[in-house]
């Protein structure tokens, strides 16, 4: 019985890994972190699926059945039914009756959705910071594996570690997406409480801010917002950038920032682009995000890339072959999300079937994963985003402000920042505009909206799939 458990937790734990890869992480957090894998339907022909409560039920049921569905297949389980069914290990008696909904429970991340209105909620209760994640002890300095294109940024966070709000305040972390950036910030918050048990280190994302600080209006709380925030020894915020364009929240946030700085209490940073780089981000905001240090983290080398490989594989307890960490290393090369969830699905495929994870299974399992051809245009993603939408290039090119045509022609410029890192004003002239902040605004909309838009996602996966097939 405890081998059956075992496979199928190992199952499932690939399963999530694939699916945290195509959902926004706050999706995941919210709908995914706290399922299980109750019965994998060997026997009875359908596959069963704990959930925490009944809201979870029918947002997965209702939202996610296919991609659940899909990626079971895709691991190997013929997943002709799912059922979905409330599950809480710990209170298996109180399991049947519904539990308020995950944006007011005490283990709702802070990445959530709006919340399902309830008639329980009230005013009292509802301002309780359910909201706020913390920092999750896994992001270590120990586990972090250094390379050329991080080594800058792993330094100047163990030096703050070691003697916070005395240098390099702010540390203003930027990159691209999924290259260690949350991991090094919170492990600056472990190794200080790991030194200083007692002391307040909070970590938020930028729309954790945002939410906390509506709610804190909503219902009469800014007094609790504000001795939060302002009385905190390390303030870590992530994704800074989703401030811009809000000006409330950035008056709210430049007083935050001044009384922590004033009282010598670290503040550390992280965004998608350098401070200079933000629009609509406040002046006053984005002098004081260059006053301490600003550091670029890059997307890591092969050598760094096949060092995460043999050190994700360690904590599986598995060895890979050379040859298999180089094939991984190639065919993942700008995401360590991505690189750590094709190596979780290696070994989970593996593990099932009894096989030793050789370069013939890892190529037929992950064949799909190529590295990305260098001779990749900016007409050759214009030509694919006008086609996923069945519309000419002509219209997407011409001055048409129809809502059909505009998406598209937001969705191409936002490929052509993320695909091939063009300028604002390269992206403007690609797309026959003469000013370069309707690509700025594009591009954040499209980052802002495909992070809540399942549909969109997946029209940009499928466009990206395309372009690099």
């Amino acid at each position: 019985m405890g081998e059956i458990l075992t496979k199928q937790r190992t199952i499932w734990q690939a399963v999530l890994g694939e699916i945290e890869l195509s959902v926004s992480r706050g999706n995941f957090m919210t709908w995914f972190k706290n399922t299980h894998l109750l019965d994998d339907g060997t026997r009875t022909g359908a596959v069963v699926v704990g959930v925490p409560n009944v809201f979870i039920k029918q947002q997965l049921e209702c939202k996610y059945n296919d991609l659940i569905v899909a990626t079971l297949q895709k691991n190997g389980i013929d997943a002709n039914e799912v059922i979905y069914k409330i599950y809480t290990p710990s209170t298996p008696r109180e399991a049947e009756e519904p539990l308020p909904p995950p944006a007011v429970a005490e283990q709702t991340p802070a990445q959530t959705i709006k919340p399902i209105a309830s008639p329980l909620d009230t005013p009292a209760k509802s301002f309780s910071h359910a909201y706020r994640q913390g920092i999750n002890e896994r992001y270590t300095f120990d586990n972090f594996v250094v390379g050329s294109g991080n080594e800058l940024a792993f330094a100047a966070c163990q030096s703050i570690a070691a003697s916070p709000g005395t240098k390099y305040n702010p540390l203003f972390l930027y990159g691209g997406v999924g290259i260690g950036k949350t991991h090094l910030m919170q492990a600056v918050g472990n190794a200080f409480l790991a030194k200083k048990p007692g002391a307040k280190v909070l970590y938020v994302t930028t729309e954790q801010f945002v939410q906390e600080f509506v709610d804190a209006i909503r219902f009469k709380k800014t007094a609790d917002f504000v001795a939060h925030y302002r009385t905190t020894d390390v303030l870590i915020v992530d994704d800074v950038q989703f401030i811009a364009g809000k000006e409330k929240m950035q008056e709210e946030f430049f007083h935050t920032f001044n009384a922590l700085h004033q009282a010598n209490k670290q503040i550390i940073l992280s965004s998608d682009r350098p401070p200079k780089e933000i629009p609509t981000l406040e002046e006053r905001l984005r002098s004081r995000f260059a006053w301490g240090m600003s550091i670029d983290m890059q997307i890591p080398d092969f050598e760094t890339r096949c060092a995460i490989i043999q050190s994700k594989a360690h904590e599986h307890d598995a060895e890979l072959p050379n040859d298999v960490v180089d094939y991984l290393a190639t065919s993942v090369q700008t995401n360590i999300r991505e690189l750590e969830g094709a190596l979780n699905q290696l070994l989970a495929f593996c593990e099932m079937r009894g096989l030793e994870p050789d370069l013939g299974v890892a190529t037929t399992l992950l064949g799909s994963n190529k590295a990305r051809p260098k001779h990749l245009s900016a007409k050759q993603i214009i030509e694919r985003t006008a086609r996923h939408f069945q519309i000419p290039v002509e219209d997407i090119l011409g001055p048409k402000r129809d809502k059909d045509i505009v998406m598209p022609r937001q969705v191409a410029m936002y490929m052509l920042r993320s695909e091939l890192h063009l300028s604002f004003p390269k992206i403007a002239r690609e797309l026959g505009r003469k000013d370069h902040t309707t690509a700025i605004h594009s591009v954040e909309k499209i980052e802002k909206e495909s992070q809540l838009d399942p549909s969109l996602r997946t029209a940009i996966a499928d466009i990206k799939g395309r372009l690099y097939a």
